[in-house]
């Protein structure tokens, strides 16, 4: 903290003894308002339009910012919903008046008084009394310029919603988002659940887990990677259409993409498949825009983004091949295909697996392609250990990926459900992970491997990462806009690599 910074909070502190020596409480338990501020300007405005006496109110907010005109000074709140300015005046508040000095930018004032209009025009409240509500003891930063370091801006984000408008639009902009969402899946007859966020197995997706430990019973746990299968045993139970929205942790990378915790919505659907996912997916995220924004239609870093559906089907083989010329069915061993992506200047270093190496050359060549949106349809099976088998060909799967603005959103099978292949699927996936240590795989469930003996219908299943979709809607280019306290490095850590 520097020398300026501790001067100003010496300051604020006396005035807060200053508050105390008055007998004012500086951090009373409650407030009783009338109106926010929006709701008090459209008061204001729809009585004046009918040209009727407003009655007093009382609002409250923090002070953004304080005018001294000599006997008059004028104060500016912050709340919920936006500003309201506030007229103070020597002859009305008297005694009050004089304490004005002991307030400060940042903090909380509860105000009653009468609406009306100053010469400029503005819808002002005329207060005849006021009360502190909190006394703030730091100050603002920049002068309410607002945060103009980006880490700072996340690791303290009450102070970037205070100052930066855009902020706050996302952090509603998003609860809207999964709310329709939530919404959509309701009318559609979908129940939304609860399952395990400690689990036994970090199984249902391809990701290095966080792992924890239950003292009582002595056990190592893990933070869910995914919530699929805890979700296909409901279907096995006969819940035909389930969804959940919730945390999912993966120990993996920080980037513009990716947070170690973030929100997936996962949803099963009995007697359905991929291409009913697909239909889902599109009308879901069209449907969101419109009923936000109005429009299906928006801009997504420069690029106008529709979201009408249909959205194109792509074949992920051709389209491997059109954009790298790499057809993988005449490379399905690892040297091989290490070759080719290697040719091209991919860096396969850190890809020991056939797998691992797909994922890198849909992402290097392909994805980037991918601006409108449209699904990348039916994987490699060995991509795909959930997913069911092609009865045209059974060297690829029911599966298909979402993609917008060069961007996965969503993730979907067929689910398997024959219990037998699934076995031995999980038992393939073991015998990678032990090979490759250091590789993303799936993780064998006996408890889901069991549950599926008892028979699961046929059932197509979607994941959407709701962080990203909510990128996209907002416009927005790094999923640490979108949540609101992401991870970053721990400050100490930063300051000495600095």
């Amino acid at each position: 903290m520097s020398q300026e910074d501790n001067e100003l909070i010496k300051n604020r502190i006396e005035k807060l003894k200053n508050l105390i020596s008055m007998d004012i409480d500086p951090y009373p338990s409650n407030y009783k308002r009338t109106h926010t501020s929006k709701e008090a300007i459209d008061y204001f405005e729809k009585n004046e339009s009918k040209d009727l006496e407003v009655e007093e109110i009382s609002i409250a907010g923090r002070i953004m910012s304080i005018r001294d005109m000599g006997k008059a000074i004028f104060i500016d709140l912050l709340d919920g919903d936006g500003r309201i300015q506030v007229l103070c005046r020597a002859n009305t508040l008297e005694e009050q008046f004089k304490n004005i000095p002991n307030l400060d930018l940042g903090d909380w004032l509860g105000v009653k008084g009468k609406l009306f209009r100053t010469r400029t025009g503005q819808i002002t409240v005329l207060a005849n009394n006021y009360d502190i509500l909190c006394k703030s003891i730091r100050p603002l930063p920049e002068k309410w310029h607002g945060l103009t370091d980006i880490e700072l801006r996340f690791r303290q984000r009450y102070l970037d919603l205070i100052s930066n408008e855009q902020s706050k639009n996302t952090a509603l902009n998003r609860s809207k988002i999964i709310k329709a969402i939530r919404n959509f899946m309701d009318n559609k007859g979908f129940i939304e659940v609860e399952t395990p966020v400690l689990v036994p197995v970090a199984a249902g997706a391809s990701a290095h887990p966080f792992i924890t430990h239950h003292n009582q019973l002595n056990q190592q746990l893990y933070l869910r990677v995914a919530t699929e299968l805890y979700l296909k045993k409901l279907i096995v139970g006969g819940l035909e259409k389930v969804y959940e929205i919730g945390r999912v942790f993966r120990n993996e990378g920080v980037d513009f993409y990716h947070n170690p915790e973030f929100t997936m919505l996962e949803s099963y659907q009995a007697f359905a498949d991929y291409n009913d996912m697909m239909i889902m997916v599109e009308e879901m995220i069209s449907s969101v825009a419109d009923e936000i924004y109005g429009t299906k239609v928006l801009e997504f870093n420069g690029t106008k983004i529709d979201f009408t559906p249909p959205w194109p089907r792509l074949d992920l083989r051709e389209t491997i091949k059109e954009y790298s010329g790499i057809d993988y069915i005449e490379n399905l061993d690892i040297d091989s295909l290490s070759k080719e992506m290697k040719r091209l200047g991919i860096d396969v270093d850190k890809q020991v697996s056939w797998g691992g190496m797909m994922d890198k050359l849909i992402s290097s060549k392909v994805e980037p392609n991918l601006i409108q949106p449209s699904f990348l349809v039916d994987y490699p099976i060995s991509m795909s250990p959930l997913a069911k088998k092609k009865t045209s060909d059974p060297r690829v799967v029911e599966r298909f990926e979402g993609f917008i603005a060069g961007m996965e959103i969503c993730n979907s099978f067929t689910e398997l459900n024959d219990p037998i292949d699934q076995r031995e699927r999980f038992e393939q996936q073991e015998d990678l992970r032990d090979k490759f240590e250091k590789e993303e795989m799936d993780r064998l469930d006996e408890d889901f491997l069991v549950a599926i003996e008892h028979g699961m219908p046929p059932t197509g299943g979607i994941g959407i990462g709701l962080d990203r979709i909510t990128m996209l809607l907002c416009n927005q280019k790094t999923i640490r806009e979108v949540i609101l306290f992401p991870h970053l490095r721990n400050l100490k850590t930063s300051e000495n690599e600095n």
